[in-house]
């Protein structure tokens, strides 16, 4: 016998509800799956593009100290090697020479960075004419040149030739930018916090000062870097491109967030605490600093961490102040001219050789790799000491 619906089931409003509530499920699931496939097809394509620079191509050649080399490195390596090998690899004989008179006349055999396009050609990026093919080919058949792995790319810092550029010179700027960031911005952005949340009246000008906080959270960073060029460079006086300015940029830029998230650590406390604190008879400031600030701290160093992450993978600032320079050295100090890896992966970005879109994609997983540790960091600090109340 067959079942008939009754009641609320059988309600053709009920029924087109629950067909409505279907569809919209099915919406969230498609979009999930959307967002999902646009991060896959980001992460396909940066690690497609970028894992074959951390891999180089080197020849086994042998270097003749003669008088040419003397004056020109280049002439170190015989005539048929010279659109093989590297110049970069021999630029500095000359200096060797001088500073070591024993060299001249001697002979010796050393694994040298081959060109960046033969490099592209044994990856299958790039063609070569048929008698350089040729020769790379002789060379394989010899075992004179191998793959190894690309350990320069982490211990050198930028060069025009591609073959020998590296992340080191930006990889320490990145971290002496942070640095100053942090020293900058969160004493003040935790200070200024705790007053907010624990000191300041309730009045016009603190709600004012609190909208406007809110406000700047969600300023364009370039705005940062114009008002870090105007007041820091321009009225201060601090040196351009380097650390420093770049770090103090950054921490205006970070101070919003490190304020509102402290202040919401602060007020996630409960009030008990506080006024346990009083009955004891603490003052204010010890209730504070004994009982509320150690109980909101995991939140205001989550806060913090996360505003540090988002400051390591800014561009626009820094290039205002001028920190998109040229650094092939790592800088010795925070008043020297510096770089930081966005810019410097910026800088590859618009390089048109083949061999430079590789470093570009090497250069975007080393920067989300240092990302994602940070909020995992974050992540794994709110979760050890977070108290739920």
């Amino acid at each position: 016998m067959e079942r008939r619906l009754t009641g609320s089931a059988n309600n053709a409003m009920i029924r087109k509800r629950y067909r409505r509530e279907a569809r919209f499920k099915a919406y969230t699931i498609t979009a999930l799956f959307v967002a999902f496939g646009i991060i896959a097809a980001f992460f396909t394509d940066i690690i497609g593009q970028g894992h074959s620079a951390f891999w180089r191509t080197e020849v086994q050649v042998t270097l003749d100290y003669n008088e040419r080399a003397e004056r020109i490195g280049r002439f170190a390596l015989a005539e048929d090697m010279r659109e093989i090998v590297s110049r970069g690899a021999v630029r500095s004989i000359p200096l060797e020479i001088r500073n070591n008179p024993e060299l001249a006349g001697i002979q010796r055999e050393i694994w040298a960075p081959a060109y960046s396009r033969i490099d592209q050609y044994r990856k299958g990026n790039e063609a070569l004419s048929p008698e350089l093919a040729a020769q790379v080919e002789q060379l394989e058949r010899e075992g004179r040149i191998r793959t190894t792995f690309n350990w320069a790319f982490f211990t050198s810092g930028d060069s025009k030739l591609p073959e020998l550029a590296g992340i080191f010179s930006a990889a320490v700027g990145s971290l002496m930018v942070l640095a100053v960031t942090l020293a900058f911005a969160f004493p003040i952005g935790v200070m200024a916090a705790i007053y907010l949340e624990e000191f300041a009246p309730d009045n016009k000008l603190t709600q004012a000062i609190e909208v406007n906080i809110n406000n700047l959270a969600a300023v364009p960073s370039i705005i940062f870097g114009l008002l870090g060029l105007a007041v820091f460079i321009n009225t201060f006086g601090v040196p351009r491109s380097s650390a420093l300015v770049g770090g103090l940029t950054l921490g205006l830029m970070t101070l919003p967030i490190i304020i509102i998230s402290t202040r919401a650590a602060l007020r996630s406390v409960p009030d008990p605490i506080r006024l346990g604190g009083f009955a004891m008879g603490c003052s204010r400031w010890q209730v504070v600093r004994d009982h509320v600030m150690p109980l909101s701290l995991p939140g205001i160093l989550t806060g913090t961490i996360i505003g540090l992450a988002q400051a390591m993978g800014e561009t626009a600032p820094l290039i205002i102040v001028g920190m998109i320079a040229y650094i092939p050295e790592a800088p010795s100090s925070i008043f020297e001219s510096a770089t930081v890896l966005p810019a410097q992966v910026f800088t590859w970005a618009s390089e048109p050789r083949k061999a430079f879109v590789e470093k570009t994609g090497a250069g975007i997983m080393v920067l989300l790799a240092i990302l994602l540790t940070l909020n995992a960091t974050a992540v794994l600090l709110r979760r050890k000491f977070e108290r739920r109340w």
